[in-house]
């Protein structure tokens, strides 16, 4: 769906269709039989839609045919998108499809504070990331909505022998929305290989919060580091493709070891949590991030800095555990949105 679409006032936005473009009374669209017929799927089952433009060197090296599904199959490529609007209710979900294994249940209004806030979890029906898939997400927020998006559970990117993954996430904030984009962690099995690509377009009178958690692997079963290649990009820009945040994570583990100081340093869980918004001066959501975290919660080192043009602020935690980098995210979540909504954050619901 195009931002342009969600943008639009509720009323005007057109009646969804389902997954093989059938209005909902049952018709058929007005333009159907004109021209060639349209290939399997539609647009979103062809490479175009879910490759990415370019693969990093360090997974692309790993391409290959599976000798199980190939890529492309039905099975292999999971399609999310939704679009959200302002009404008169507050945001709504005006846009939905999904294609498994990518999909919604439905959003929940359960925060008192904010009514008009449709928290939604992400799920995945499968096992998690397997070899040859291919997984894109496309969230729109159009003018004024507001929205959290989060998943039901950790992402689990599985062992892979043949080829490499891919998971791709936009991410559209319009004009005077607010959005959080705030996923459970993803961990690393061993012999994965993946590529994870988070973009977002934000109105410069758009607030975004987006973050991203990497374990090394299956810790409790002593499983660090074992994974063949994370590579993972964090991309922020302005609608006309002015950057505002770009983040890239190249990590090659070599004998269970992924770098010295520079890298990791002995750390299994990296965080990031970046903060796009013109609501506040950049230097005082840095000072209020590290009031906030600075020795507060024990088993971590964190960074916190300004973002280019006073565009807003970043963090970075790095911890031996998931639970202390999971606890300071949520410090950080409830500060920020504290300081730039006036209302603190619920308690969040994972069923």
């Amino acid at each position: 769906m195009s931002a342009d679409v969600a943008a639009r006032p509720a009323e005007q936005v057109p009646p969804r269709q389902d997954a093989v473009g059938t209005r909902p009374d049952g018709g058929v669209p007005a333009d159907a039989g004109a021209g060639p017929p349209a290939p399997y799927g539609g647009h979103r089952l062809q490479p175009a839609y879910y490759e990415p433009d370019r693969v990093p060197d360090q997974v692309a090296r790993y391409s290959g045919t599976p000798d199980t599904l190939p890529v492309g199959s039905p099975a292999k490529v999971g399609v999310l998108e939704l679009g959200y609007a302002r009404t008169v209710h507050g945001t709504e979900l005006v846009h939905h499809y999904q294609k498994a294994p990518l999909q919604i249940m439905r959003p929940l209004y359960y925060d008192p504070l904010r009514p008009d806030m449709p928290y939604t979890q992400l799920i995945s029906t499968g096992a998690g990331i397997l070899q040859g898939d291919r997984l894109r997400t496309h969230l729109v927020f159009g003018p004024g909505s507001s929205g959290h998006v989060t998943t039901t559970a950790s992402t689990r990117a599985l062992r892979m022998e043949h080829d490499y993954a891919v998971a791709q996430v936009d991410v559209d904030v319009g004009d005077d929305a607010y959005v959080e984009y705030l996923p459970e962690p993803l961990i690393l099995f061993r012999d994965a290989r993946l590529y994870q690509r988070t973009r977002a377009a934000v109105a410069p009178s758009g607030t975004l919060l987006v973050a991203d958690t990497v374990v090394a692997g299956r810790l409790a079963r002593q499983e660090r580091n074992r994974y063949a290649v994370l590579a993972a990009d964090l991309e922020v820009r302005r609608p006309d493709g002015t950057p505002v945040a770009v983040d890239r994570v190249r990590l090659v583990p070599d004998d269970g070891a992924t770098g010295g100081l520079a890298v990791l340093h002995g750390h299994d869980v990296l965080a990031t949590l970046v903060v796009v918004t013109p609501l506040a001066p950049a230097a005082e959501l840095a000072d209020l991030l590290h009031a906030e975290l600075d020795g507060t919660v024990p088993g971590v080192v964190l960074g916190v800095s300004v973002l280019p043009g006073e565009a807003g602020a970043w963090l970075r935690v790095l911890g031996a555990t998931t639970p202390p980098v999971a606890h300071a995210l949520r410090l950080a979540w409830q500060a920020l949105r504290l300081r730039l909504t006036g209302t603190p954050a619920p308690v969040l619901r994972r069923t």
